[in-house]
């Protein structure tokens, strides 16, 4: 099955990057956006023409932030813009719940999520080569056809990624600790860095700008995104606040003059910092793996769609031939959302109400 037409809805980073990588290979896109001037922006890089196209597409591409993922589909469904349909949210579980209930033809669509992305937003920041060698989740539900299938492999296919199939818990299980607790965790240390002394911002280092680099994403778009996945987020950060507990007791402990902690004391402290220094070390490591080596989900050769929804009817993890694993790696960004459009000069929740694309 080879894609000849292509419709992106929404033109931010990823949904324009999607539709380069097509445009470049001869596919005919179509670019929809509530700002009629991202969509301008991405026809005027090449990324395809804007506005609706006269007859269904191949393949409409859902380029949305987790939240408006399943109301922007079910209107793309009700117009038959597309013969089929996927999506590039980095949440996936609860789109796919409310897109199983409500929508008209829950057997078009896949869901999809590619494991990239930058710090940058918006249409001007696309590349065509974004995905380039980079896994890219499928999440097919037990009714997701064959053909809706073939459709978004081939998608993957011409942007040059990885296919791999999960289960959409799985998936939001995964990323909550590669991408979601990362992205606040960078946050949480860059938010330290407007109430620190003057002189701090001349003392930073490479190591400093590695660890918050990620906290200039779109502040609306990653309230969007932790939210949507705010269990699997809220798990990963009540372990670290266990681990941070810790450590923050035995400094405290160390702080105290030696005669007062004693010795036991100290060398108790001691540990405490130098296991979990150890701990990182072997994390990092995890991470420079060679991906040949390590336990990964399956690729797609080895299920097809049909089997991998959280309902009734699916085949379990291992007649999938899958693990617990995850293929995104540690550059992981927010996935395929175009950005949420705010006021200019908005501050953190004061982002402007979503409505689905047009």
């Amino acid at each position: 099955m080879t894609l000849r037409t292509l419709a992106v809805v929404g033109t931010g980073l990823i949904g324009t990057s999607v539709a380069l990588a097509a445009s470049r290979r001869g596919v005919t896109v179509h670019l929809l956006d509530r700002d009629e001037s991202a969509a301008r922006t991405a026809a005027a890089l090449g990324a395809g023409l804007p506005g609706p196209p006269p007859h269904p597409v191949d393949l409409a591409v859902i380029a949305v932030p987790p939240s408006a993922a399943a109301p922007v589909l079910a209107e793309a469904q009700a117009r038959r813009l597309a013969l089929s349909y996927t999506d590039v949210a980095s949440v996936k579980a609860p789109a796919q719940r409310e897109i199983l209930a409500g929508v008209p033809d829950p057997r078009r669509y896949i869901g999809g999520h590619p494991l990239a992305g930058r710090e940058r937003s918006g249409p001007l920041a696309a590349r065509a080569d974004l995905f380039r060698g980079r896994a890219w989740v499928l999440t097919p539900t037990r009714l997701t056809s064959k053909t809706a299938f073939d459709r978004a492999l081939d998608l993957i296919a011409l942007c040059g990624a990885e296919p791999r199939v999960m289960r959409a818990r799985t998936h939001d299980d995964a990323v909550a600790l590669t991408s979601h607790a990362p992205h606040l965790v960078a946050s949480l240390m860059a938010a330290r860095l407007s109430e620190g002394p003057p002189e701090a911002a001349h003392l930073a280092g490479q190591g400093l700008r590695d660890v918050t680099r990620i906290a200039r994403g779109d502040s609306c778009l990653w309230s969007d995104i932790v939210e949507s996945n705010a269990a699997a987020v809220a798990d990963i950060l009540t372990q670290i606040q266990e681990d941070l507990g810790a450590v923050l007791a035995a400094l405290k402990d160390l702080a105290e003059p030696d005669l007062i902690r004693g010795p036991e004391a100290t060398a108790k402290s001691r540990n405490i910092l130098v296991d979990l220094l150890e701990r990182g070390i072997t994390g990092v490591e995890e991470l420079d793996t060679d991906p040949g080596r390590r336990k990964t989900v399956a690729p797609v050769r080895d299920v097809g769609p049909g089997g991998l929804d959280e309902g009734a009817g699916g085949r379990d993890m291992a007649s999938a031939g899958l693990d617990e694993g995850t293929a995104a790696g540690p550059d992981t960004g927010p996935g395929g959302q175009a950005r949420a459009t705010a006021r200019p000069g908005s501050r953190p929740g004061r982002c402007a109400p979503r409505e689905p694309a047009r």
